[in-house]
């Protein structure tokens, strides 16, 4: 009887938990407006306690809502491949900033900010030098 009981009191604890991790793994409801900064910094502070999933879902939007604009794609898609990076999706990795420094070549490549092209070279140099 006391087993039951224990099992009992746990209960609650057991579906609170069941509750906060369910909600913590869905996705982030990003409204359409939110403003790109806001949504950067979101998403930093989502990658600076390991929270990637969450904040490549803050990036995407960036680049779903002001992807025409070559600032705000440049950090979507730069931070989109350093956070594979970090998660050591390596070859993942390097396509990405292939392909964000690719934009570089573009006829208006000097609309663009250069520290995205500066910073994707030396993560390619990184990954070259880990062997991808």
């Amino acid at each position: 009887m006391k087993v039951s009981a224990m099992v009992m009191n746990r209960l609650p604890l057991f579906f609170l938990f069941c509750v906060f991790v369910s909600c913590a793994t869905g996705p982030v409801e990003i409204p359409e407006d939110m403003a790109p900064a806001k949504i950067i910094q979101r998403a930093q502070e989502a990658s600076d306690v390991n929270k990637y999933r969450i904040a490549l879902q803050y990036y995407e939007a960036l680049k779903e809502h002001y992807g025409d604009l070559g600032e705000y794609l440049c950090t979507a898609e730069y931070e989109i491949a350093f956070i594979h990076y970090k998660q050591k999706k390596y070859p993942e990795a390097r396509r990405e900033f292939e392909s964000l420094l690719k934009r570089y070549e573009d006829v208006d490549a000097e609309l663009l900010p250069p520290h995205f092209q500066i910073l994707s070279e030396k993560m390619l140099t990184r990954l070259t030098e880990l062997g991808f």
